[in-house]
Parts: C-alpha cells; structure tokens; sequence
C-alpha cells in the first residue's frame, strides 16, 4: 500500500499475528535470503480469518484501475484466497466476480482438465496469491491465464517484503509489474507492519531486528 494503511490492513496484520501467519525469528527464505520474519498465508485455517483476509484483498480488487471479471488462485494457497476475495467483494462492494484456480495435476476422468471454476476466455482476469519471492508462480498463472484466452488485468498479494529482486535495483514486485505490465497491489508492506507493531506497543526486539533488515535490503527510491 503507498497510501496510509487503513483500518482494514490493521485488521488484515493482527489477524496474520493472531494466527501465526505471521511469525518471528530466524527463518530462511526461499530466495536463501535470511530473515527476522515469515509468512505463511496457510496458516489461516478458521472462518473468521478467511472473512478477513478476503475483506482485505477485496479492497485492493476494487482499487485496481481495470475491474476484473474473475480471480484466478494458483493452487494451493490460492484457492480459498479466490473464493474469499470474491465472497467479500459481493458482500462490501456489490461486485459480483467469478472465481477460478487450477489444479497441480491434470485430471483425467470427469470434467478432466486442469483449471476448475469460472471460465477465463476473452474475459479480465486478476491473480490473487500470498507474497513474491521470485516471482515464478506469478508467471506461471500469468501464462495458465493467457493460455485459457483470458487477460491479466492485475495481481494482488498479502505482504510486500520490499526486498530487492536479484540483481534487478527494484523490488521483487516492481519487477513483477514490469514483466508482466500489471499493477500489483499488496494488502500491506513491511513499513506498514513496522508502524503497526510500533502503535500496537511491545514487540520491541522483533521490531529493532525487522528495522534492522529492511535497512540492509534498501532497495533506493523505496524507503
């Protein structure tokens, strides 16, 4: 988010902490980079938590200057983020949005094939998923999507870790949106959970350490 997190955020980055979604210590990355956090949108596992985390992605949905027709989850985590995200937009915003996600392995009997939910062709699509590492699961939808005859419109994510992509001078979402030629929308950043942690009090030596990395992966013109 560039603008002040909203009260929606706030409640997106308590019920992350509430449920060990988002979590403190000594953790390695995916990229090899270490860190003084982790997240992990699976560990959202109750009702409550869902409604949350769709009220939140639904409003950076509504917030992207193409509305979309569906939302595309990458299988796994992807999935109840699809179904959550459009439950909400219809309950808080009165957009009513399709909903589809794509299975690991293509299924042979049945219907068969590899994508379940609202059809994609000729229609604008947005990819919700947790957070970018590298960014190859975000292409890899891309790809699923244009090869099912729909367009990106745009991509939403939880968390953006403003960490800098490899040897790019940009973080891991801005080269994202330059790949992809998309805006990417993040529910929050590592400088809103920093401000919330500092207004919620306590946490002061998660957030010395959290300070403390975000200043070693500065990525310039990102404070």
């Amino acid at each position: 988010m560039t603008e002040a997190m909203g009260s929606g955020g706030e409640d997106f980055l308590r019920a992350m902490l509430e449920r060990d979604a988002l979590m403190f210590g000594d953790f390695v990355l995916k990229s090899g980079r270490r860190s003084p956090y982790f997240f992990n949108l699976g560990a959202v596992a109750d009702g409550s938590g869902h409604a949350i985390v769709g009220a939140a992605y639904a409003n950076e949905v509504a917030r992207l200057p193409v509305r979309p027709d569906v939302l595309f989850g990458p299988a796994y985590k992807g999935i109840p983020l699809a179904v959550a995200t459009a439950m909400a937009l219809e309950r808080n915003h009165g957009i009513a949005i399709g909903a589809a996600f794509n299975r690991k392995e293509a299924k042979a009997h049945g219907e068969g094939g590899s994508l379940v939910g609202a059809a994609m062709d000729g229609r604008k699509v947005a990819i919700v998923d947790d957070v970018v590492t590298d960014g190859a699961a975000k292409r890899e939808a891309h790809e699923t999507i244009v090869a099912a005859g729909g367009e990106v419109v745009g991509i939403v994510l939880a968390l953006d870790r403003q960490e800098p992509a490899t040897d790019r001078g940009v973080t891991a979402v801005a080269a994202l949106e330059q790949d992809l030629g998309v805006p990417v929308r993040c529910v929050a950043n590592v400088d809103d959970l920093l401000a919330f942690l500092e207004s919620d009090g306590g946490f002061e030596g998660e957030r010395e350490a959290l300070q403390a990395h975000r200043l070693r992966n500065h990525v310039r013109g990102i404070r």
